[in-house]
């Protein structure tokens, strides 16, 4: 798969090199990336379910799981509220990976924008 670009991704205000893309503009690329959640399975499998095709690696994990994803993808992370997805992110470029993404309101957007999930 190619790169993905994102007309509005912004730098995330609190981790340097981190970037931020909206959760209907993820919606409408979804095929086009690698959904990585980050919350816990209790919360992935709970009441706000997940996004369909994602993929869940816990934030704990993500260090023995990293070089599992493919560098030549683009890749979103996603959390319940867009902190521990922004870390994983955070981690994720500093450990040589160039195109990855934090969802900007993790979970929490994603449902108050009633978009489609799994439970």
């Amino acid at each position: 798969m190619a790169l993905v670009e994102f007309a509005t991704k912004t730098e995330n205000p609190h981790f340097e090199n981190v970037f931020d893309i909206a959760p209907t503009e993820l919606q409408q690329k979804l095929n086009d990336v690698k959904v990585i959640d980050v919350r816990e399975h209790h919360e992935y499998v709970g009441e706000l379910g997940h996004i369909v095709g994602s993929e869940l690696i816990s934030l704990g994990t993500l260090p023995d799981n990293l070089n599992n994803l493919p560098k030549d993808q683009t890749i979103v992370f996603i959390c319940l509220g867009g902190v521990r997805s922004a870390k994983a992110a955070a981690y994720a470029t500093m450990n040589g990976f160039t195109n990855v993404l934090n969802m900007s309101g993790g979970m929490m957007a994603w449902s108050q924008l009633q978009l489609p999930v799994e439970r």
